[in-house]
């Protein structure tokens, strides 16, 4: 395989995992990883990325409170940035229903069964089982330039774990519950919870794992301009 064939299985093979084998994943090729990612370009070098690899203590203690706050009915306040935009319209609404859709088509979940989206809430919660559990913040007065630059951390971390023979799922859902995770790994106020990440191997015997959202052709995003 060549280095470009080698690229572009990295990029078509990568895709949200949501539950995870406990293989666990060796601490030098993790460190690995976290150097490929900090190669992603950014605006005049400022590398503006900040992570926080969750140790076993630490996750016990996060993932203990995020699930007594689940167990409560506890929702989340207010999040510090907004992820989708305040009102959905076309033709992201109907993207937006049919991933869920099939993901809970998946697991069994039906339309008005609480209990069994609040499961797939709490495995979320849980960074789906996987043996390596991330958090990613960013400066709080930093502009929309440097969160560019985050996301370009973020996916050379994903496809580097993927050409390593990883698994990933980028978690959003933490930036929801950012009080309880700034308070459980000591975040300062100066910085943004953006969102997890778990990595590990796939349970390639778990229904969600089937999922596999459908992406648009390239005719319906792109202007070729002569």
């Amino acid at each position: 395989m060549t280095g470009a064939e080698a690229v572009e299985q990295a990029i078509l093979k990568r895709r949200s995992v949501r539950a995870f084998l406990p293989d666990p994943v060796d601490p030098a090729l993790l460190r690995r990883l976290i150097e490929l990612a900090a190669r992603a370009p950014s605006g005049t070098n400022m590398q503006p990325w900040k992570l926080r690899v969750i140790g076993p203590r630490s996750r016990a203690r996060l993932e203990a409170a995020l699930a007594a706050a689940l167990e409560a009915g506890e929702r989340p306040g207010l999040e510090e940035y907004r992820y989708y935009p305040e009102q959905f319209r076309e033709p992201y609404l109907s993207r937006r229903r049919k991933l869920g859709w099939d993901l809970y088509g998946l697991l069994g979940v039906v339309r008005g069964d609480y209990e069994g989206m609040m499961r797939q809430v709490a495995a979320n919660l849980r960074f789906f089982d996987a043996p390596v559990a991330l958090m990613l913040t960013i400066d709080r007065d930093l502009e929309i330039g440097s969160w560019l630059d985050l996301g370009m951390f973020i996916e050379n971390l994903l496809i580097a774990a993927q050409g390593h023979g990883l698994d990933s799922c980028p978690q959003a859902i933490f930036a929801q519950f950012h009080t309880i995770v700034r308070s459980e790994l000591a975040i300062p106020e100066n910085e943004i919870v953006v969102c997890g990440i778990a990595i590990g191997k796939a349970d390639p015997a778990a229904p969600a794992n089937r999922l596999v959202p459908e992406r648009e052709p390239v005719e319906t995003f792109t202007t070729w301009l002569d």
